[in-house]
């Protein structure tokens, strides 16, 4: 079972939280940042290269101070407070009609090494490094990372209740999708929170954040050691996550766009698809307008734009193994029938040649890119589900990278966790 404690958290004061409140670290790049940056926003904090003119590199050792000077001084002015207990806190995110309901708490970090949070997606040595870099300058989660669980009728009783309450924070994001945070003040809920967790609760699945989830496991571990006294029971020992009932997230495709056609003619590849798939033509421009974009239309199908039309791509039988819980996500057949076959893209995570898009930018971001001249091809793929997902974190696999995409993004500001 799963181990999870409450926490003081800081926190912005209700007037200025959508001052300080911003986007995760990886969703801007530093000019957007910068644009997007008010006085009080925490991006001073988690992309502090926006301060200086030019900016500055994201790696540089001033950029690491100033993230610190920063923390300090959002702290000494108010603009970041702490609670006056340890406490849980419920955190829903609304896109469209539909709101998922969070707790935020803090995990273990032995979880991690345990494999009781387990992961779908490889990290990369480098993110993680940045990532354990801030975390120890800082002694804090800065930011959150997202957790799934299986769902739990009484957390879920809990969480209903709760959000039936007066909010602490509620306002829309520039995407337009609400945020909403309520603070747990009863001492028994809190203990019987942490109860169920315990007792109930078998696996955290890490949804989004494995980069800062592996940082903080070995912050955690650093910080074992470096403490002859160690009892498991040190606040570093702990970080910040949200954690969502599976039932309620929703994954979006993760879209995938590509330079050339490997030598080919359009021709030639049409014909190579062939082999593997039942290609037929969806969309293509009609009285002076673009072709209408065409969506996958169920697993193993997918959408193309090439020239200016798009295609629908059926994978044909025996190309694929259902049995297999890797080999039948749409990301492996496309990787090996067209990516790695056809257009030999052997490796997803170092070819140049190749990109990924967001589901929530739409398609038409993906024939925009095809009708500038910067890429040649995309293909859009049916989203992947969340049982999918907890078969393949429960069964010990990893999906391939750029498989799966979850939206609305967790908001940093709302709530930080300190080591100490």
């Amino acid at each position: 079972m799963v181990r999870v404690k409450p926490f003081a958290a800081l926190r912005p004061p209700k007037g200025i939280v959508t001052e300080v409140a911003a986007p995760p670290y990886d969703v801007l790049n530093s000019e957007e940042a910068r644009k997007m940056a008010g006085e009080k926003s925490l991006l001073h904090i988690t992309k502090p290269e926006i301060d200086f003119d030019p900016i500055a590199g994201e790696h540089e050792q001033r950029t690491y101070d100033r993230a610190v000077e920063n923390f300090k001084a959002w702290q000494q002015r108010g603009w970041l407070v702490r609670d006056d207990k340890e406490k849980y806190y419920v955190y829903a995110q609304t896109m469209g009609r539909r709101t998922q309901y969070g707790i935020v708490l803090c995990a273990h970090t032995d979880d991690y090494a345990a494999g009781i949070i387990k992961k779908h997606e490889l990290t990369r040595k480098d993110k993680e490094d940045d990532r354990m870099i801030h975390v120890r300058i800082q002694n804090a989660n800065i930011e959150p990372v997202f957790f799934a669980f299986k769902d739990n009728a009484e957390l879920g009783a809990i969480i209903a209740k709760t959000a039936a309450g007066a909010p602490e924070y509620k306002f829309v994001d520039e995407n337009k999708f609400t945020h909403t945070f309520w603070v747990i003040d009863d001492d028994a809920v809190n203990a019987r929170i942490t109860e169920i967790f315990t007792n109930d609760v078998d696996a955290f699945y890490v949804a989004d954040g494995h980069h800062r989830t592996a940082a903080a496991a070995r912050v955690g571990a650093e910080k074992r050691a470096q403490n002859p006294n160690h009892t498991g029971n040190e606040e570093y020992n702990f970080f910040m996550a949200v954690c969502f009932p599976e039932s309620q997230l929703a994954i979006i495709d993760y879209n995938r766009v590509v330079k050339d056609l490997n030598g080919l003619t359009e021709e030639q590849f049409l014909k190579a698809l062939e082999e593997d798939f039942e290609v037929s033509l969806a969309t293509k421009p009609r009285c002076g307008r673009p072709a209408k974009p065409y969506a996958p239309a169920q697993l193993h199908n997918f959408s193309m734009y090439l020239g200016d039309k798009w295609y629908s791509l059926t994978a044909k039988a025996g190309r694929y193994d259902d049995a297999d819980p890797i080999g039948v996500l749409d990301v492996t057949i496309l990787s090996n029938l067209v990516l790695d076959k056809i257009l030999g893209i052997k490796d997803l995570r170092t070819d140049k040649r190749i990109d990924f898009v967001g589901g929530i930018r739409g398609l038409g971001e993906l024939s925009r890119r095809v009708d500038s001249g910067e890429m040649k091809v995309a293909f859009a793929l049916y989203p992947v589900s969340m049982q999918q997902l907890i078969n393949i974190a429960d069964t010990g696999n990893i999906m391939p990278p750029k498989t799966t995409w979850f939206e609305p993004k967790l908001r940093s500001g709302l709530a930080i966790h300190t080591l100490d």
